[in-house]
């Protein structure tokens, strides 16, 4: 791609177990109005095992950590955000659900809003069961259908052979912005895509390894 030819079209890779990805979500209105987003669902975990990484909820300290911020960033910026009442949880059935849904930017604000602002439990199939008929989904058995299970293995796959590591992340031009904090970055570069080719973004990008954890 020209790095003078300003992108028009990301694709965002996101798992609805992360509440970075949610937090990332509020923050799309931030972005330039001409850009189309294509919305991925992935399995965060796939990521994690591609890349032989533990997830932020695996570390207890990092944990602790981690559902602080976020609990801090939403209430300052004034986010509706609760944590479920367990995480992490299993969020096979809910990316299975937006998938079998059209994967619409709609679908995707409404699963994510009902794990992340009413502290419910994600396991109560009750309620996913409700969750699914608002979404038009009457019979749950829709969500095994091989299609559905089909399209997430190749946008997990897709993700990790685009280098993707972790969620949410944005994807465009052959670049990856990661995190619900790369927004000002994202945004400059959508601006600006040569900014990725200053002279110290480049030295960086070749940076030697001097040491390497054993093990």
């Amino acid at each position: 791609m020209d790095s003078s030819a300003q992108p028009r079209q990301a694709t965002w890779y996101f798992d609805v177990i992360s509440p970075f990805a949610y937090l990332h979500l509020q923050r799309f209105g931030e972005l330039p109005a001409g850009l189309a987003i294509e919305y991925k669902p992935v399995l965060f975990a796939g990521l994690l095992n591609h890349w032989g990484q533990k997830g932020p909820a695996e570390i207890a300290a990092k944990r602790r950590w981690t559902y602080r911020a976020c609990q801090f960033w939403a209430d300052t910026h004034g986010i509706p955000f609760r944590f479920p009442a367990a995480h992490p949880f299993n969020p096979l059935h809910h990316l299975r659900l937006i998938l079998a849904c059209g994967t619409t930017p709609e679908v995707v604000r409404r699963v994510f809003e009902h794990l992340w602002t009413t502290g419910g439990d994600p396991g109560d199939e009750t309620a996913f069961a409700a969750l699914a008929r608002s979404l038009g989904i009457d019979d749950l058995a829709a969500l095994g259908a091989a299609e559905v299970k089909d399209a997430l293995r190749r946008n997990t796959e897709e993700a990790a052979a685009r280098g993707v590591f972790g969620v949410p992340t944005f994807f465009a031009g052959g670049e990856l912005f990661w995190g619900s904090d790369s927004v000002e970055f994202f945004k400059a570069w959508l601006a600006e895509p040569g900014i990725l080719q200053a002279a110290e973004m480049r030295r960086i990008d070749a940076l030697p390894v001097a040491a390497a954890r054993k093990g």
